[in-house]
């Protein structure tokens, strides 16, 4: 297709996103009756949920006791309910985001390129793994804890053998159960910091299979010619270095906000280490300064999959009120209710602070 030829397309609201907080936002924005276009660059919708075969926690009201993958079954179900209302767009790339004329520029595979002009826009871009440098990270069998869940939970792929995790978060180690219940040996956990920063719960399964979690310990190097047979792992008290037998090495070191097009648009942005990452400044119904995008999810800082469901519905429903539909105002007081319930406690100080430096009045 000659670029400079291709059709616009006009939406009401664009969802760029279709995991947990896209979803949440489009079923959101069409039940006040606007008309929603979803663009997933996967090639299914549900984000990571699809990924998630562990059962959440949180409340009823985002599906505590429901499995990853199951909750984004239910979140497909919502959206067709509104088939006038909702439009989806899998294996497709939002490119960019042109300031002067509001035209956002998208990819289908690596043929169909096209222009939408979108009033209302809601980034629910999700975020990208961080990967940590070491000598021979780049020799097969070096994965990120996102590729190894899509091998396994997706495609039903065992990546290997014998596993070496690096990170004891949340992600690390629900992986590392994943891989166990996948009859995948996991040779440890190693953790640079000196307690663990998941779970206690998801800690206590891994410990009571076997499995050793190393705190205040890191990867030096990946052993091996042609594809990983090792890793060289150095305990940061003492400085001891040994060789741990392993044929992948699966890092969970953290994750960063995918937010390329909120730079393009011009929205304003604050490095907030307790988000992961530069996220925009928003208002409590997820505005951007940018008066034409919201966001949600970890696009506005890394947290819970429950807690981006809720920004998302956040997002959706303030973005179809400022195109004139008529919302209960009620809804707004009951999702920042739910926020501030998934936000309590020490777990979420963390959270807390982070919040406090970007979101205004």
């Amino acid at each position: 297709m000659n670029k400079k030829h291709a059709e616009i397309e006009e939406t009401e609201i664009l969802v760029i996103g279709g995991g947990a907080a896209g979803l949440s936002a489009a079923a959101e924005a069409a039940s006040a009756g606007a008309r929603v276009l979803v663009l997933e660059s996967d090639l299914h919708l549900g984000g990571q949920l699809v990924k998630q075969t562990h059962k959440f926690f949180g409340s009823k009201d985002e599906y505590a006791g429901t499995r990853g993958f199951l909750i984004a079954g239910k979140l497909l179900d919502e959206l067709s309910a509104y088939p006038d209302e909702v439009k989806t767009m899998t294996n497709t790339t939002a490119m960019g985001y042109y300031k002067n004329d509001g035209v956002v520029t998208a990819m289908t595979g690596e043929e169909k390129y096209f222009k939408l002009k979108p009033k209302r826009v809601v980034m629910a871009t999700g975020a990208q793994e961080r990967l940590i440098a070491f000598p021979n990270n780049d020799l097969p069998g070096v994965y990120g804890a996102g590729a190894v869940q899509t091998l396994m939970n997706v495609y039903g792929v065992s990546p290997g053998c014998r596993v070496l995790m690096v990170g004891a978060g949340n992600i690390g180690l629900i992986v590392s159960y994943q891989l166990l219940q996948a009859g995948v040996h996991v040779a440890g956990i190693l953790e640079v910091m000196p307690n663990i920063g998941g779970y206690w719960v998801h800690a206590a399964k891994i410990r009571r299979l076997g499995v050793p979690i190393l705190l205040r310990h890191t990867i030096r190097a990946a052993l091996g010619v042609k594809t990983v047979q090792g890793a060289l792992v150095e305990s940061l008290v003492t400085g001891e270095r040994f060789q741990l037998d392993c044929d992948i090495i699966c890092m969970a070191v953290g994750l960063t906000p995918t937010s390329e097009m909120l730079w393009q648009a011009g929205c304003a942005m604050k490095y907030v280490p307790e988000l992961c990452g530069y996220v925009p400044i928003r208002n409590k119904r997820q505005r951007a300064t940018h008066e034409d995008f919201w966001i949600a999810g970890d696009a506005a800082g890394i947290e819970e999959a429950s807690a981006a469901m809720i920004e998302g519905r956040v997002a959706g429903l303030d973005a179809a009120a400022s195109l004139g539909y008529p919302v209960d105002e009620n809804r707004f007081d009951i999702f920042a209710a739910r926020l501030s319930s998934l936000r309590r406690g020490d777990t979420a100080a963390k959270i807390r602070a982070g919040l406090e430096k970007v979101v205004a009045a």
